[in-house]
């Protein structure tokens, strides 16, 4: 799985798990901070919410342009230092007054900046590793393995968010709202760790960063690649017409952070006993990927002591997971916050089942092409929202809910293990997607315009995150049914249009 990989894609790998851990913990617990912070209801939250998403995913494209005319690597440097302010900012508590929302509104301006230098032009870099005829088949499997170093830090962000501000609270007695604040200052410690990686492994990924002064001083500067009109016209189409799609994938998406938060911290029971309370604790995922990855070696490994280590690997882990439930005493407090570690934790437990899939598929000539993997990846959304309106069945309305809370009654609360599964179907359906996606865009893009169709698989995301706020809107008097089931039907339409252009995309990818 490791193997025949160029090296600076760990290093890249690496840099970007530091920043991603320090954005999903503030992530985790943003939308619930609007909330607590500045008494805002459902839509407002919603609206602030999505609105931050939508700058981080839509500035790339300004980010891609600057980096065709100054370099990639330059703009991640600058990047992550703007990020840096922003949440240095965000981190001071400032109240919940006018002063505080200003203060706050210029902190997500910053973080949206600076990762718009950051995000795009750092995964152009990983793609312009497979350039080279060598590595030029490990493509998709590069990304997915950059994919997974990604979840690597979102798998261990609720837990910093939720263990930093229990802390904050009870050691140094702040209040619940400015206890938020200490979960935001976790990710400028993260950015100083992300940039450290970046300069220490420079030297493996240098050659990828644009920067037209070094090569001219390395002798290797050369004129960019001219595709004929008509092809990168064709090109340019078939992207467009997967940023079309993908819009929708990510308002359903990211429900994570908002309707899904919603229902955890409203409609799901707030204690977890037995073998389901494990779930909850990071360290026990953590050794269920051991597992995973040992099993595969043991498979993969090629001398026996390598075998035997992964053994090792897998002995201890299931000791470790079998002491860890005799420590299971009772039931454990569930807050809504920690549901988030589901889909990191599955995307790089899957990972490695996902590669092994699609690998024996191309071993046989029948591998889906990377369009055909994100409409099958509209599909399994769709159910995954479908197992939420079973969940929802029999409840009430979220409005009905606060005012059974505000009453001094909890109302019927449902089982966690319907977020678990929903995350689970989710996550299989982001793995078909997302990586492929970006995997698509670096090998289909004109080379003249590499960062700007990088920017544009951004600024897609963004526009998807921007309707992520439509959930908020619908959050009040009607059924929860209704708006799971507004999300079902938008993945459907976006699949069946997708398998409607396939001559169409399959044809350059």
């Amino acid at each position: 799985m490791f193997e025949g990989q160029p090296k600076g894609l760990f290093a890249l790998a690496l840099a970007n798990t530091g920043e991603r851990f320090g954005y999903y913990t503030m992530i985790a617990v943003f939308a619930l901070f609007l909330r607590a912070n500045f008494g805002l209801d459902a839509g407002w939250a919603g609206e602030i919410y999505s609105d931050f998403l939508m700058l981080v995913y839509f500035l790339p494209i300004v980010g891609g342009w600057m980096a065709d005319k100054f370099g990639f690597g330059r703009m991640v440097t600058i990047g992550i230092l703007i990020m840096f302010l922003g949440y240095l900012l965000l981190s001071v508590p400032l109240g919940g007054d006018v002063v505080g929302l200003v203060a706050m509104l210029a902190a997500l301006l910053l973080i949206a900046l600076g990762t718009g230098l950051f995000k795009g032009n750092l995964q152009v870099m990983v793609g312009n590793l497979y350039e080279d005829a060598q590595y030029a088949a490990k493509r998709d499997a590069g990304f997915s393995l950059f994919y997974m170093a990604i979840n690597i830090g979102a798998l261990f962000a609720p837990t910093a968010a939720i263990k930093i501000m229990e802390w904050a609270q009870t050691s140094l007695g702040v209040s619940v709202e400015d206890s938020y604040h200490f979960a935001f200052a976790v990710a400028c410690a993260s950015l100083v760790l992300s940039i450290a990686i970046y300069y220490a492994f420079r030297k493996t990924f240098r050659h990828t960063e644009g920067n037209k002064k070094d090569a001219a001083k390395a002798g290797e500067a050369a004129p960019v690649e001219e595709l004929p009109k008509e092809e990168t016209k064709q090109r340019i189409v078939a992207l467009c017409l997967v940023y079309a799609v993908v819009i929708f994938f990510w308002m359903a998406f990211h429900q994570n952070g908002l309707s899904l938060t919603y229902f955890a911290d409203e409609f799901t029971a707030k204690k977890s006993e037995g073998i389901e309370s494990m779930a909850f604790d990071v360290w026990n995922l953590v050794a269920i990927i051991f597992i995973v990855y040992a099993l595969f070696a043991v498979f993969q490994s090629k001398t026996t002591k390598a075998k035997g280590i992964a053994a090792a690997v897998i002995v201890l882990a299931c000791a470790f997971l079998g002491w860890r439930y005799t420590q299971v005493n009772g039931s454990i407090d569930v807050s809504a916050p920690i549901f988030q570690q589901f889909n990191p934790f599955y995307v790089v437990a899957l990972t490695p089942v996902s590669m092994a899939i699609f690998g024996s598929l191309a071993a046989k000539g029948k591998e889906p092409s990377a369009p055909r993997k994100i409409a099958y990846g509209m599909l399994v959304a769709a159910v995954a929202f479908c197992l939420m309106l079973f969940a929802s069945q029999g409840l009430a309305t979220p409005n009905e809910q606060a005012a059974l809370a505000k009453a001094g009654t909890t109302g019927t609360l449902v089982s966690p293990q319907w977020l678990i599964y929903t995350y689970l179907i989710l996550t299989f359906g982001e793995l078909l997607l997302s990586p492929m996606g970006i995997s698509f865009v670096s090998k289909v893009a004109p080379p003249k315009y590499k960062g700007l169709m990088m920017g544009g698989w951004f600024v897609a995301t963004a526009i998807g995150n921007k309707l992520v706020a439509v959930s908020g809107y619908l959050w009040g008097d009607l059924p929860l049914w209704v708006v799971w089931t507004v999300f079902i039907v938008l993945c459907l339409l976006s699949a069946a249009f997708m398998f409607a252009m396939m001559k169409r995309l399959e044809k350059v990818a």
